[in-house]
């Protein structure tokens, strides 16, 4: 029996297009019966910080296209709406649904948030991500933000930072007395075990804080904010190692009530969105900081690095506010132990594999 061309074309072809029309039916039938919903989304950054900011537009742009148009944020930056620095709040008491900022800015009220922020001597991003995802961390931290009124999603990493700018050279410990210095988190308790009298400063005021002589010295992110905020030109010593910040994660926080309402679906749209934009963030960060700090060098930036006996003050320091507060403070002591503990075998291992690799290969860098 001879069959044709067409027919034979009819019986392949018909099963796919038959497919094909039932995707083209079910692909709407994902977005039908959600609801459509405007948000607004306040950041803690300036725009003109770019990095730090475009996590917010990036999770707004992301959670528009997952949703077919339907879940909209429209997004403000710091002191549209709020002060950079009372993003938390306006979250919480329904100001706006949601914002994107850093959790280290709210210990004043609740000290535990450091965790999930950074903390002086503590873990790289992998590290951090490692307990947060694999050891405990994430719940630990769902039961902070739960008390402040939030949900607290991971959505962006600076990476690795630098210790600091300076006006004058750290020598020995006693040159830190008496420095007014901005930094932020516990690295700022830390530095007023040493004598600096710290000071929070929003990351768009430091500049004219440093040129007008109301700071001697500054902590920011890296030498690609750094250079972009102009602080080599008020200041000519830039300080390393970072231990202050080995790593700053940024967190999406999200009205607690809110978040119940939302259907399934986009509570996985904007968990999705915002582990994308940390990816980002990140990768952005290692690719500029790398030809900032190249820049900052050829206009004269002194680098330099702390010595053994600062280091060993610095880290005694730390290890002495940590207990503290976990003696006054029962949150923070829950999560200090696992945290200390999990830091422990990361830092074994890193200084195996890692770290040794990577001192090795970069010593013959040419």
């Amino acid at each position: 029996m001879t069959i044709s061309k067409r027919a034979l074309t009819r019986r392949a072809l018909g099963p796919l297009a038959a497919a094909g029309a039932a995707t083209a039916i079910a692909a709407p039938a994902i977005a039908q019966g959600l609801p459509n919903l405007k948000w607004r989304l306040t950041s803690s950054f300036p725009k003109n910080l770019d990095t730090l900011f475009e996590v917010a537009p990036t999770i707004a742009r992301l959670v528009n296209e997952m949703s077919e148009g339907k879940f909209q944020m429209t997004v403000f930056a710091a002191g549209e709406i709020v002060p950079g620095l009372q993003v938390m709040d306006a979250v919480a008491n329904g100001t706006v649904e949601c914002g994107q900022t850093y959790g280290g800015y709210y210990i004043g009220k609740t000290p535990a948030l450091i965790f999930d922020g950074s903390l002086p001597f503590g873990m790289t991003p992998r590290q951090h991500y490692a307990w947060y995802i694999h050891g405990g961390g994430r719940e630990l931290m769902n039961e902070v933000y739960d008390k402040e009124g939030v949900v607290g999603i991971p959505c962006g990493n600076t990476g690795g930072q630098m210790f600091g700018w300076f006006r004058k050279e750290l020598k020995t410990v006693e040159d830190f007395k008496g420095l007014k210095m901005r930094v932020a988190g516990f690295g700022g308790r830390v530095m007023q075990k040493m004598g600096v009298i710290p000071q929070q400063i929003a990351g768009g005021e430091i500049y004219q804080a440093l040129e007008k002589g109301t700071i001697d010295a500054c902590e920011w992110v890296g030498p690609y904010d750094d250079e972009k905020l102009g602080f080599h030109k008020v200041a000519k010593y830039y300080y390393l190692p970072g231990v202050l910040e080995m790593q700053a994660n940024n967190v999406f926080m999200v009205n607690k009530a809110a978040w119940a309402s939302l259907p399934p679906a986009y509570q996985t749209m904007i968990k999705t969105a915002a582990w994308q934009a940390m990816i980002e963030m990140l990768a952005s960060y290692d690719a500029k900081n790398a030809k900032a700090m190249r820049s900052l060098v050829a206009q004269g930036t002194q680098v330099v690095s702390l010595t053994p006996d600062v280091l060993q003050v610095l880290r005694n320091s730390l290890e002495e506010v940590l207990d503290e507060e976990a003696a006054k403070n029962e949150q923070f002591k829950k999560i200090l132990g696992p945290w200390r503990a999990f830091r422990k075998e990361q830092h074994e291992w890193f200084g195996l594999a890692d770290t040794r690799t990577e001192f090795m290969v970069y010593s013959q860098n040419k």
